[in-house]
C-alpha cells in the first residue's frame, strides 16, 4: 500500500488548496525573491556560517556544537533520502499546472521537506547548546518551512511531517549526546 493518500481523498484536496493558496503569495516579486532567499540559505549556507561562527566565536564547545549539529545532519540526509525513495510523492507543480515552482528543484520527489527537517533538526541541536540563539533560528526555521510551500516544492503535509521528523531526530540526537538538553528539558 503507498504511504501518502491519493489526490482524491480529502485530506488530500486541502493539502493541494493549501498549497495553491500559499503558492500564490510568490506571484509578487518581493515575496518570491524574500523566500529564494530564505531557500537557498537553507541548502546548507546557513547552517555552515552558523557551525563557522560558532566554532570562531566559543572554540572547542563551537566545535562540539557544530560536530553534533553535522552528525545529526548527515542523518537527517540519509532518512529524508529514504523516505523521499520510498514515498516517491510528486511535487505540487508537478500534480497541479495551478501551482508555479518559482525556484528549481532539487530533486524529484516531495515528501517529506529535506529543508524543513534540516532547518528543524539543526536549530533545536543548536538550540541545546546555545538557548540565547532562539532569536535567529526559530524565526529562520520558519521562513525555510514557509518557502518550501510558497515556492511550489512541497505540499503543507510534507513540511508538517518534516517538522515531526526532525523534532524526534534532534530530540534522539541530544538525548544521545551527554551534557545537553533540549529547551525546557
Amino acid at each position: 500500500m503507498h504511504p501518502l493518500p491519493p489526490r482524491s481523498y480529502p485530506m488530500a484536496r486541502h493539502d493541494a488548496g493549501w498549497c495553491l493558496r500559499a503558492n500564490r503569495w510568490g506571484e509578487w516579486r518581493a515575496v518570491r525573491r524574500f523566500f529564494a532567499v530564505v531557500s537557498r540559505l537553507g541548502d546548507g549556507v546557513f547552517w555552515y556560517v552558523l557551525m563557522g561562527a560558532l566554532l570562531l566565536v566559543d572554540g572547542i564547545d563551537g566545535l562540539a556544537a557544530s560536530a553534533h549539529m553535522a552528525a545529526t545532519g548527515v542523518t537527517a540526509l540519509l532518512l529524508y533520502k529514504a523516505l523521499k525513495r520510498w514515498t516517491r510523492r510528486p511535487r505540487p507543480f508537478a500534480s497541479d499546472t495551478r501551482i508555479q515552482a518559482w525556484v528549481a528543484p532539487l530533486d524529484e520527489f516531495s515528501f517529506p521537506s529535506g529543508h524543513t527537517l534540516h532547518a528543524v533538526s539543526f536549530s533545536l541541536v543548536a538550540l541545546s547548546h546555545y538557548p540565547a540563539l532562539a532569536w535567529l533560528l526559530i524565526p529562520f526555521s520558519a521562513c525555510v518551512a514557509a518557502s518550501r510551500v510558497v515556492l511550489g516544492l512541497h505540499y503543507p503535509s510534507d513540511v508538517l511531517a518534516a517538522t515531526g521528523i526532525g523534532v524526534a531526530l534532534a530530540s534522539l540526537s541530544v538525548w544521545l549526546v551527554p551534557g545537553v538538553r533540549l529547551l525546557g528539558g
